[in-house]
């Protein structure tokens, strides 16, 4: 027990609790103050300098997905090639822009500064190919073909080459497998825009600076099921650029493949008959015009008559997509883009516009039945035909007396559609037309889906024209200022139409409704709009919206989305008509204008139907249609200057369903020899490690012609017009 008084504690531990308090006064006082000169006194010094410890993302792209055929063979995937690249930004912090770097770079891969100086510079409105159209802040591709050796050295000598890049890097192959080119329907990737990335920030799929996207063709139809979803790793990183933490990290997501409809073999077939069909119509001579048949361009169109997927397109002239691959060269992009390239870019199965000549005949049978004629009714086929003091003749003046529209369709005899077309005019008040004119044929154009898109999944398709009444208003009120400063009476040919025109282009005359009867005149109709009629025709009236793609299949091949065909309406006619149009476009093979093309044919066993073509283009020589169907299929071509249908495109449609069905030239079948007897309904297999079931594709090797079962090109059929 303490002997200390308790008055003798008091004092004590009151001095305690001021020195206590003093201290922590004087705590608070030092605090405060540290406080003032951070905030206050140094603030905006330590501001700017907390303002340079920021996010870094690192960008791990996601492998793009393949676009596969229809048995899984690669048309469009990738392989892993050394990329050199530059960044612009880095370039840009040195004295003299980078051009030192560059130059040294462009001695290393053994090409001339401005080659690499071209590439790396910002694409405007100013600026021609090569350019960089992506993000500047992106690393920019100078070539996706470096050696080890050009690698290596760029790699161990940094010193030499700041900002400059070279790893290996997976990028886009176009393999053309067994020479199946398939460019304007796979179409082409380049770097993303800032005004894409901008547009696309807030969607469901925002694009980042790394990405490539699909300009054209499938890749850029389904590019975001292909472009997967990239990685990003976010590095929190000082002023100095040290890692101090690691924010977050989302794992790259690969795209998923493209199952397409198209057969690599088919498609091979295709475009290697398109090419020789026109070379060998660039050998005849064109009898109106005394020279040789340019057959500048063409197209064609295989097509499931039962679903609208198109089985095989091509499109000539053509180019390797390839090209495109790392950033095109100034060379290569003038070969494509340059007034004498004839536009390979152009997909002229979808976008190439033309008059359909006398494939269009379908279409006025149809409509002629539907105004009240009998099919199998008897009509004049006379050599020639007047209007107004104009004559309009029978292709090459052949008459065939009265006969059937079924006849009519089978020998393609224009003056049995000129006498209804003309007579139907006359009903709706010819000049002077009534308020409501029955307008049959043009009506039934309409209906039969022409005069705008088929819905194919691909961009950029064109609508075609139908000239009905509406039309003719509007163009002449677009054009009707010049017509009249241009118009003379009576003088030259275009004079003349233009005098015609401005007085009375808004009016439909006798003279356009007999030449529109015959797929003549303003009327423009695409390769893939006929295919998808005859295809309607053939499966008993159902339009379909043409499809390539088939299905989606994720990269581990767990997720499957078909893509089911769709249709969008009907032929206008009933099953009398329909059976009686199919029975005519049969005979057409067997006994009319195309049966000097189909002699030997296995009709029995695979029925073939076809209607020839031969537009007249003012300026210009003739062009070539052949439009075919058996049970499975449908076939179209076209040759621009190509001459006739049945003596340009025949043959070579013939070529390509003997390729399929595995039949040699004098109709005999061998199954073996079958490319795809009937259509393909499986889809690839495609394993969880991503590798894909795929069978080799050779090249396709054409058969040797027999010398009894050929017919020169400008030979006659007899008794036939050869359209």
């Amino acid at each position: 027990m303490s002997n200390i008084p308790e008055t003798g504690r008091t004092p004590r531990v009151k001095i305690r609790l001021i020195v206590i308090q003093v201290l922590v006064f004087s705590l608070l006082l030092t605090l405060g103050g540290r406080l003032w000169y951070l905030q206050v006194r140094n603030g905006r010094e330590y501001t700017d300098e907390a303002k340079n410890n920021h996010v870094q993302q690192v960008v791990q792209p996601a492998v793009r997905g393949s676009i596969l055929d229809t048995r899984g063979v690669p048309l469009a995937d990738n392989e892993t090639r050394l990329v050199v690249s530059a960044s612009r930004t880095e370039l840009m912090k040195m004295p003299d822009d980078g051009k030192a770097v560059l130059a040294r770079l462009a001695d290393v891969l053994g090409v001339k500064p401005k080659e690499v100086t071209d590439k790396v510079r910002l694409c405007d409105a100013k600026t021609p190919q090569p350019c960089w159209n992506g993000s500047p802040y992106q690393p920019i591709p100078v070539t996706d073909e470096a050696t080890t050796q050009q690698a290596l050295q760029i790699r161990e000598r940094t010193e030499d080459f700041p900002g400059i890049t070279a790893e290996p890097t997976a990028v886009r192959r176009y393999a053309a497998p067994g020479l199946a080119n398939t460019s304007q329907v796979l179409g082409y990737l380049s770097p993303v825009t800032d005004e894409e990335i901008t547009e696309a920030q807030d969607t469901s799929s925002p694009y980042l600076r790394s990405d490539q996207v699909g300009r054209s063709g499938l890749e850029r139809t389904y590019d975001r099921e292909l472009r997967g979803k990239a990685g990003v790793t976010r590095y929190e990183v000082d002023n100095l650029g040290r890692v101090i933490g690691q924010a977050r990290s989302d794992e790259a997501r690969p795209g998923a493949n493209v199952v397409t409809s198209i057969d690599a073999r088919v498609q091979a077939v295709a475009e290697y008959e398109l090419h020789n069909a026109m070379k060998i119509a660039r050998k005849e001579i064109d009898r109106n015009t005394s020279v040789h048949y340019k057959a500048d361009s063409g197209a064609v169109v295989v097509m499931e008559a039962k679903t609208g997927r198109v089985v095989a397109m091509a499109s000539q002239p053509t180019y390797d997509p390839n090209a495109w691959v790392g950033g095109i060269s100034a060379k290569d992009y003038a070969k494509l883009t340059g007034k004498k390239s004839n536009f390979p870019l152009l997909n002229r199965a979808i976008q190439g516009q033309a008059a359909p000549g006398s494939i269009f005949k379908v279409i006025s049978s149809t409509a002629a039945v539907n105004a009240g004629y009998e099919f199998n009714g008897s009509y004049p086929c006379p050599s020639s035909y007047s209007v107004g003091g104009q004559v309009f003749k029978n292709f090459e003046s052949q008459g065939y007396g009265s006969i059937t529209i079924g006849k009519a369709l089978e020998v393609s005899c224009d003056t049995v559609y000129y006498g209804i077309a003309h007579k139907e005019w006359q009903k709706d008040g010819g000049m002077t037309p009534k308020k409501h004119p029955g307008d049959w044929f043009y009506k039934t154009a309409h209906q039969f889906g022409l005069g705008k898109e088929t819905g194919i999944d691909l961009p950029n398709e064109v609508s075609g024209r139908v000239p009905d009444r509406q039309w003719k208003k509007n163009f002449w009120k677009a054009n009707k200022a010049a017509w009249c400063k241009q118009g003379k009476k009576g003088g030259t040919y275009v004079e003349q139409i233009a005098y015609e025109g401005c007085l009375e282009g808004d009016r439909m005359r006798a003279g356009d409704s007999v030449n529109y009867s015959i797929g003549q005149g303003d009327t423009l109709v695409t390769p893939i709009q006929m295919a998808t009629i005859y295809s309607a025709i053939s499966n008993g009236g159902t339009l379909f919206n043409p499809t390539v793609g088939k299905a989606i299949i994720s990269a581990d091949g767990r997720r499957v989305e078909e893509i089911a065909p769709k249709d969008h309406g009907r032929l206008p006619f009933d099953q009398k008509t329909r059976d009686e149009i199919d029975e005519a476009l049969a005979g057409v093979a067997t006994r009319g204008s195309a049966a000097w093309r189909f002699g030997g044919w296995p009709q029995k066993q695979i029925p073939m139907h076809a209607k020839t073509g031969t537009a007249e283009v003012y300026g210009k020589q003739t062009t070539s249609w052949f439009a075919s169907y058996t049970k499975d299929y449908t076939i179209v071509m076209t040759i621009s200057q190509g001459g006739t249908g049945s003596g340009a495109s025949g043959p070579a449609v013939r070529k390509i369903y003997e390729a399929m069905y595995g039949l040699d030239a004098k109709g005999k079948q061998n199954m073996k020899k079958a490319l795809m007897p009937v259509p393909a309904t499986a889809l690839p297999r495609i394993g969880p490690d991503g590798s894909i079931d795929a069978p080799k594709v050779r090249p396709y090797m054409p058969p040797k012609p027999e010398a009894d079962t050929q017919v020169v090109a400008g030979a006659a059929a007899p008794h036939v017009r050869r359209d």
